[in-house]
């Protein structure tokens, strides 16, 4: 019997079907679960759950962080933090007086582009001896930070009162957004000093975001973008 074309291709892909079968039920048990088999089950309604120990973070009657006398600063404790790259010190460049930061203003204020020490240079400096305290014991220490208070960034930048929203990224692509009312507290700064001292790589050099009266989290270390937005930014691609 002579074969068509198509009958010779329907039964080589009937004998491929049949091969793949055979190959995906002898190597079942190094086949992963199906994703629906790796969801947790979702129950039917609401459940007690354990809240997580947190840390407690001191501040003052008006929400902001207790500020110290110099003699009170210390060290961090370890462990040191960094979300992305495996606890690991990104490799970057941590000369702050070599350091850039990308800003994108989304059309809410009159600057933008590349911000750099020289730039930062001709802003007040800042210092204030604050407690830095994660959610969790550890790491945390009194100490001194110095730079420049974000308002005056946001000044020099000619942000405008239309812009509600920040978001500050680091080396290691870990973000956090912050309402502008956040970001122009008298606290809220941009540090490359930590003790007098450039920032260790360890802590956040070249430069680092100090927001005092909150969790450490939010004070990005090796900031290197910032954006500011008069809504919501849609989510950032993660590492």
């Amino acid at each position: 019997m002579r074969l068509t074309r198509r009958d010779s291709l329907r039964a080589a892909g009937a004998a491929m079907a049949t091969f793949t079968l055979g190959m995906v039920t002898r190597g079942n048990a190094g086949t992963p679960p199906a994703p629906d088999a790796l969801r947790q089950a979702q129950p039917g309604g609401l459940l007690d759950t354990k809240l997580r120990t947190i840390a407690e973070l001191p501040l003052t009657p008006n929400g902001s962080a207790v500020e110290y006398p110099p003699e009170r600063a210390g060290t961090i404790s370890e462990p040191t933090l960094w979300r992305y790259t495996d606890n690991q010190t990104p490799a970057i460049e941590f000369d702050y007086r070599k350091s850039t930061i990308k800003v994108d203003n989304r059309g809410t204020a009159t600057r933008g582009g590349t911000l750099t020490l020289a730039d930062l240079d001709l802003l007040p400096k800042h210092s204030q001896v604050v407690l830095l305290q994660c959610a969790s014991p550890n790491p945390r220490g009194i100490v001194k930070w110095t730079g420049v208070r974000f308002a005056e960034i946001a000044r020099m930048l000619g942000v405008q009162p239309f812009a509600h929203y920040c978001r500050v990224v680091g080396s290691d692509r870990y973000w956090v957004e912050e309402e502008m009312q956040t970001m122009l507290h008298p606290q809220t700064m941009l540090a490359w000093m930590l003790n007098d001292e450039p920032i260790p790589p360890r802590h956040g050099a070249p430069m680092r975001l100090i927001i005092p009266f909150r969790y450490g989290g939010r004070s990005v270390k090796a900031v290197t973008e910032i954006y500011f937005s008069s809504n919501v930014f849609d989510m950032p691609r993660l590492p």
